[in-house]
């Protein structure tokens, strides 16, 4: 599991394998630095494919088209060639630390009240100059340890409800946004639930006196 969602790493791979450009693919979940666990893409290209800066993004939306979006990988590199054990299998332990493979999207500045709030918090954990509403906060150096940091500061700054799920769920500054801005505030959740729980003791109360009749 990564971030509380299960990977399929060897269906990442073959998606990866149907690409026309990609002769090779290998994809891991690493963790270099604690709570850092991210998914990492290792590739090998065809002969006279377009380099890593045009290829890399190109593969990143074809996966996204075809997979939930937990399972892209936020890294990647292209190598020469896989590192091989002495049997010929691929030397999975033997795979480089991701360097510059982190892709970002297309920056776009916030829009909304909401959107803003939330690129200063970004700014402030991830210790990031710029942050787009479609950059993914994993892919910007977030982790769990992070989210559980974003996740105080938006109960403060939002009185929101939303869970530390709903964080994983919505990994964009524009997809936290709307989830915010639709949600129901952190007190008038707490009323909703007090309000189902009273209800919850009547039915019981009154399905007790029924049977003691």
């Amino acid at each position: 599991k990564l971030r509380g969602f299960r990977i399929e790493l060897g269906e990442i791979e073959t998606w990866l394998a149907r690409h026309a450009a990609v002769r090779e693919a290998v994809v891991v979940a690493r963790e270099d630095s604690p709570g850092d666990q991210r998914l990492v893409a290792y590739l090998t290209t065809h002969e006279g494919s377009a380099d890593a800066g045009q290829l890399l993004p190109q593969l990143k939306d074809y996966l996204a088209g075809a997979l939930p979006e937990h399972m892209v990988p936020s890294a990647w590199m292209v190598l020469d060639q896989l590192p091989l054990t002495a049997n010929g299998k691929i030397n999975r332990k033997a795979l480089p630390a991701p360097d510059g493979g982190l892709l970002r999207a297309e920056y776009v500045a916030a829009q909304t009240d909401t959107e803003e709030r939330l690129v200063a918090l970004w700014r402030e954990l991830l210790n990031v100059e710029r942050v787009g509403i479609h950059d993914n906060f994993f892919d910007l150096g977030g982790h769990s340890l992070l989210i559980i940091r974003l996740h105080v500061l938006i109960m403060q700054y939002f009185q929101k409800s939303l869970s530390v799920v709903d964080l994983f769920r919505y990994p964009t500054i524009e997809k936290l946004a709307g989830a915010l801005d639709s949600s129901p505030s952190a007190a008038a959740a707490d009323a909703e639930s007090l309000e189902r729980g009273q209800h919850r003791r009547q039915a019981m109360q009154r399905r007790s006196a029924a049977r003691s009749k």
